[in-house]
Parts: C-alpha cells; sequence; structure tokens
C-alpha cells in the first residue's frame, strides 16, 4: 500500500471518532502512542532482538487481546506507566492521556496498527504517512496546530539556499513538529554518504527545542519514522523554553521559523482558579536589549546560538524590520555583529494563521571583532501583485524558483538584480528612519483597484503590527524618563 492510501485509510477512523468528540489532534496523538507502540514490538521481534525498554506487563502484545472496558482500563495504566520511563519512551508517552471514550472504537484502531508491519515500511513511506496526517491536522483551522506548521516549499527553498552539508550540526529552538529537519535530512541525504556520515546525520546533526510537550512528541515521533534519532536513545529534542538561558552549544546552523506573536507569557492560576497572564521579559546578559516581544528575543538567542562560522535562516514577521525602540537598536547590533545578507518578503495567504506577513531572513555569524560585518543586504520582494491561498492556489516550491536562482547559492557574490531582487548597501540601510528594514520598491497594483485590496484580516493586522510597534517605542522612551521627585 502506498503513502497516500495509508493515509486515507489511517484517517478515515478519525471520521467515527468526530461524533464522540475526538478532534484531529487528539486522535493523531493517539495514533503516535500506538504506532510507537507496535514498532516497538517489531524492534524486539526477530531479527532485531532489541531492547526497547518497554516493560513487558505494559506493551503491545497486552493490548491486542483485550476488548471493551479492560481494553479501555489498562490502555489508560499502559499510558501512564510508559510517561514515566526514562529515554525517548518517556519522552514519546510525557503526560499521555487516553482521548478516545469508545473502548470498541480505541480497539479498531489497535486492529488497524496491527495489520501492517510498519518496520518492513521504508522510511519514506513511513515519513509520508506520518507527514500527511500532519498535514492534514494543520489545515484543522479550528485546532490550532496550524501554528505549529511551515510551509514545505518555503522550508525546502530555504534549503536549497543554505545547502547544509554533512557531518555539521542543525538547530531550531522552536522546533514544532520538526519540518526544518526532516528537509535538512532529505537535502543531506541526497550525498553520497559514507557510514560515519550516515550514523552523524542519525544521531548526532539535529537538536531542538519545543515547550508544547503535544507538538514534542508529534515532532519526536515525525523524526523516529524518519529514521532520525534511535528508540533506545535520548531525545535530541529538549522539552524546554530556548529563551531562558544561553544555549549550552553552538551550532553550524539554525534553522527556524518561530512562533508568531510578539508576546511571551506565562499563565498564573490563583487559589480561586482565576486565571492571569503575565507578560515574561527574559533576563540574559548575552541580549541586546531586554524586551518582552518574542520575536526579537528568537532572534537574539538565534545568534547566540550560531558558532562563528554558522549559518542561519529564519522565518520572521514584518515588525521585526520596522519596529522603533528597541527593535531599532537589536537590529543596528545584528548588522553589525552578523553578515545578514539577503531578506525574502513573502507574500501573504501562505501561513494557516490569518494575515501574517512574513520574511525569510539569511544571516551568517562572524567573528567578534568590532567590525560591522553587513555590507548590503538583497531583497526579493515575492510578495507585491503576488496572491496565494492555502487551498486553491497553494505556494509551491516552483514559485519560489527564481529566488532560488537569483540568491544563487553557488556563488553568492555573483548576483544580479532583477525587477524582484535588488541590492541596498549598509550606508542607505542604516540612514533610514528607524533603521528600518521594511523596503519594497515594486509598484502594487492593488492600490489602484480597490477591488484588489488585502483581505480585512490582513488589513486588521498591519494597523494592529504598526500600533504595537508604535506604542513599544513610547515604552522604551518612557522608560528612560527620569522618575518623578
Amino acid at each position: 500500500m502506498n503513502a497516500s492510501a495509508l493515509v486515507q485509510k489511517v484517517w478515515n477512523y478519525c471520521h467515527t471518532l468526530r461524533d464522540d468528540g475526538v478532534g484531529y489532534g487528539d486522535y493523531l496523538e493517539q495514533l503516535t502512542y500506538l504506532l510507537f507502540l507496535k514498532m516497538a514490538h517489531e524492534y524486539s521481534q526477530e531479527p532485531y532482538n532489541r531492547d526497547t525498554q518497554v516493560p513487558e506487563t505494559h506493551n503491545w502484545a497486552t493490548l491486542c487481546n483485550k476488548t471493551g472496558e479492560k481494553l479501555e482500563d489498562h490502555y489508560r495504566h499502559v499510558l501512564k506507566k510508559l510517561g514515566e520511563e526514562p529515554g525517548m519512551l518517556g519522552a514519546i508517552f510525557y503526560k499521555s492521556e487516553n482521548k478516545i471514550p469508545d473502548p470498541a472504537k480505541l480497539a479498531r484502531i489497535i486492529k488497524m496498527i496491527n495489520e501492517e508491519n510498519w518496520l518492513g515500511l521504508d522510511s519514506d513511506t513511513k515519513g509520508d504517512l506520518y507527514e500527511g496526517l500532519l498535514q492534514k491536522n494543520a489545515e484543522d483551522t479550528k485546532s490550532g496546530a496550524g501554528q505549529y506548521f511551515t510551509p514545505r516549499a518555503i522550508i525546502d527553498a530555504m534549503m536549497a539556499c543554505v545547502r547544509p552539508e554533512p557531518m555539521k550540526t542543525i538547530a531550531d529552538p522552536a522546533c514544532g513538529t520538526g519540518g526544518f529537519f526532516l528537509s535538512a535530512y532529505h537535502w543531506i541525504s541526497k550525498s553520497n554518504l559514507n557510514t560515519r556520515q550516515k550514523k552523524f546525520l542519525r544521531d548526532e546533526t539535529f537538536h531542538g527545542n519545543e515547550i508544547v510537550p503535544s507538538t514534542r512528541r508529534l515532532c519526536l515521533m515525525n523524526l523516529f519514522l524518519h529514521n532520525i534519532g534511535d528508540i533506545e536513545g535520548e531525545p535530541e529534542i529538549k522539552r524546554a523554553d530556548a529563551l531562558l538561558k544561553k544555549p549550552d552549544e553552538q551550532f553550524d546552523y539554525v534553522l527556524a521559523n518561530p512562533p508568531f506573536g510578539k508576546k511571551s507569557s506565562m499563565t498564573i492560576t490563583n487559589a480561586e482558579g482565576e486565571e492571569d497572564k503575565d507578560a515574561l521579559t527574559y533576563e540574559r546578559q548575552d541580549f541586546w536589549a531586554t524586551t518582552t516581544n518574542k520575536q526579537l528575543n528568537f532572534l537574539q538567542h538565534i545568534v547566540t546560538m550560531l558558532k562563528t562560522t554558522g549559518k542561519a535562516a529564519v522565518v520572521l514577521p514584518d515588525n521585526v524590520l520596522f519596529e522603533g525602540g528597541t527593535g531599532e537598536r537589536i537590529r543596528r547590533k545584528w548588522m553589525e555583529t552578523c553578515d545578514l545578507h539577503t531578506i525574502l518578503r513573502l507574500p501573504t495567504g501562505i501561513f494557516y494563521a490569518n494575515g501574517v506577513k512574513a520574511n525569510v531572513v539569511f544571516f551568517d555569524s562572524a567573528p567578534r571583532d568590532g567590525k560591522t560585518h553587513t555590507k548590503g543586504i538583497w531583497y526579493y520582494d515575492l510578495r507585491t501583485n503576488k496572491h496565494f491561498t492555502l487551498k486553491q492556489r497553494p505556494l509551491s516550491l516552483n514559485d519560489l524558483q527564481d529566488f532560488i536562482e537569483c540568491y544563487n547559492p553557488e556563488n553568492r557574490a555573483d548576483r544580479k538584480e532583477t525587477e524582484r531582487f535588488k541590492y541596498f548597501n549598509y550606508e542607505d540601510l542604516i540612514a533610514r528612519d528607524k533603521a528600518s528594514l521594511d523596503i519594497f520598491w515594486l509598484k502594487d497594483d492593488s492600490l489602484d483597484n480597490l477591488d484588489n485590496l488585502p483581505a480585512p484580516a490582513i488589513l486588521q493586522q498591519e494597523i494592529i503590527d504598526h500600533l504595537e510597534a508604535a506604542l513599544a517605542s513610547f515604552r522604551d522612551v518612557a522608560e528612560g524618563l527620569p522618575e518623578p521627585v
């Protein structure tokens, strides 16, 4: 059975669960638990005979011989027990719960999974299956899963420009379901790798953080199905807020799409059960500036993650390019400290969050020698007069081919300007108001035709972004004023 047929078969079971109130995300999570247990069971058999650390009293076979309330009760105990185990096992089952209330339907899913020999499927088929499920889950806008899903065309284009090499480390401080890691894995796998390089790719290349436990679980399973990591090893995806402290090590590449939204917040619940949200400000000695703006904090953190020879490609929203006050200070230090060489202005309508206006920024780390390392920035405008939607006109890799050719990854020094690809030198950029990097030069046809105006959600988000940027600038000024006597 091919991957698409498998996806359809596995996904069809979700429709019968919708009537019981089981959402796409919950179903995908339960599939993750059961798929992992089934594959662990297969690993424990001939010819592998591996110790998967799954207790015999809570393994796959114990689920297959029970029905009704006994199955439901035992499944609940299995999830609790395995969540207490160390290593990959405990990471997959951390805080796991049974979300399938009907034991008959749980038994059907177990039977469906038991019919397949999962280790007999190649990693591409297993990986395509799981990525297909993640895509379907992201398309369910009510679940909110789309915020952890970056369009594959963008990731693949970033990879074609950065061209990660074997025996190099790759990090993502907010790795979601692992899309950047998988694209990098496929890119590096195209090389003729020797045994040592293959082992490094599987066990040592990828390092990530994902603060949301359920998303981290999906990421670990996604990587595992693609033969990244080991069932008996410790996962390299940490369950932590990457922004809280200076990274323990530095990496050759950082490829990321940090979460949208400008506030980092923690929820505090008092004794009466009332909730309040406090803005979380990260006090880091290695940051250029202190701010509650999550995007600016991620940018500063990513710079600290890079080796001196490291390279980064990061998706960031427009406000990072134009925000005043702290934003301006960070941009100036960013251009001094790193070689910020390319910005791809992305079109609207390609993310699952409405109204998002974002960019891919490409920059290289550099020695801390007091010199200014950005000499100028090349911009590619893929937004002006470009119209995409998630379903009727989705962005494809073909739409990004011209950008990849203009980027000229084989020789960045030999670039040529085109209608959509322009160069701006450092002196002109730094002289702009607030050192704004929010630059467009093409005539927007929609301004001549009211019928072509952006959707209300996009216009609304633009207004919000600019108002919030202005408020942030006012706060910075207020904080600098002396206290009243």
